[in-house]
């Protein structure tokens, strides 16, 4: 299927990957089929800590760059930005792939029908591909009613696909038995140092993918590590795209953020290269199990 010169698709499967980007026969993006059959970019770029004067710029970079996937929320106090930059772009709309977030304080069915509005209006959309639940906030107990809402946006075709931002697997098993759409995916921190294995396999087995945020840690201590710089200069690549790499080969969606254009662009050259079984395991045993974001079961503040 051609979509433009030089541009198709191929598709594949091995794993949960399932299809590829290719200009001139180079690989630029993986793409990955959510349980509802929509695709989906595996890399996306995250807007979290980009001010909304900013977005625009660091948006239309990132769209140029060959993202196709971006991630905001409400609480980020981006999406007039983003929407702008959706809007100016040469891309069309149909090739973007754009997500946003219903925030705590806006829990509850009638609650994220009118946040969802306001999304909406401020990114200038007709519809999102992907709307998720930011956190479960279990304190509140509001997260089932919330996820009911999602799932009428959901029938009504104003988004395409719906989900959660850092739920347990107690949350999770909530929302599998008490309503009725599957969540697409769980947007988590996972990095080496939290590897969420527990999770991931919960996740694989109820066909939810695992979408990682903060995938290079706050901090970014995991990016000194010894084996990753070592992994690093073997590829001749930098200890971010090692990672980013990681993440990939193991069926993750990952959404780094930078406003760096040059890091943007790194960023998204990952798919020239692939790490052996050997280097895999060597990343994955790095793991700590150390947050550098809130628990989700603490997390109550709206």
């Amino acid at each position: 299927m051609e979509l433009s010169v030089n541009i198709g698709f191929s598709f594949w499967i091995m794993g949960y990957y399932e299809g590829n980007l290719f200009v001139k026969g180079e690989c630029l993006m993986n793409f990955v089929t959510l349980n509802n059959g929509l695709k989906m970019p595996q890399l996306g770029y995250g807007v979290w800590q980009v001010a909304d004067d900013q977005a625009t710029a660091a948006v239309a970079k990132a769209i140029e760059v060959g993202y196709r996937s971006i991630d905001t929320a409400m609480i980020y106090k981006n999406e007039v930005g983003v929407g702008k930059a959706i809007k100016e772009s040469a891309v069309p709309r149909e090739e973007l792939f754009i997500t946003t977030k219903v925030w705590n304080s806006d829990q509850g069915y009638e609650n994220t029908l009118c946040a969802f509005d306001e999304s909406l209006e401020r990114l200038g959309l007709d519809y999102v591909d992907l709307y998720l639940i930011h956190w479960p906030t279990p304190k509140f107990d509001e997260y089932v009613d919330t996820y009911k809402a999602l799932e009428k946006l959901y029938h009504d075709g104003r988004v395409k696909a719906i989900g959660v931002c850092n739920f347990e697997i107690e949350h999770l098993e909530r929302i599998l038995n008490e309503c009725d759409v599957k969540p697409v995916l769980n947007q988590v921190e996972c990095h080496p140092y939290l590897t969420q294995n527990e999770l991931k396999d919960f996740c694989a087995k109820h066909e939810i993918y695992v979408e990682a945020w903060s995938p290079l840690e706050q901090g970014g201590e995991v990016l000194q590590d010894e084996a990753i710089t070592k992994i690093a200069k073997t590829h001749s690549k930098s200890p971010a795209q090692v990672i980013l790499r990681w993440h990939l080969q193991n069926n993750t969606i990952v959404i780094p953020k930078s406003v760096t254009p040059s890091r943007s662009e790194e960023n998204f050259n990952i798919f020239d290269f692939e790490l052996s079984a050997e280097e895999m395991n060597v990343i994955s045993g790095l793991n700590r199990n150390r947050r550098r974001g809130s628990n989700p079961n603490e997390m109550n503040i709206r």
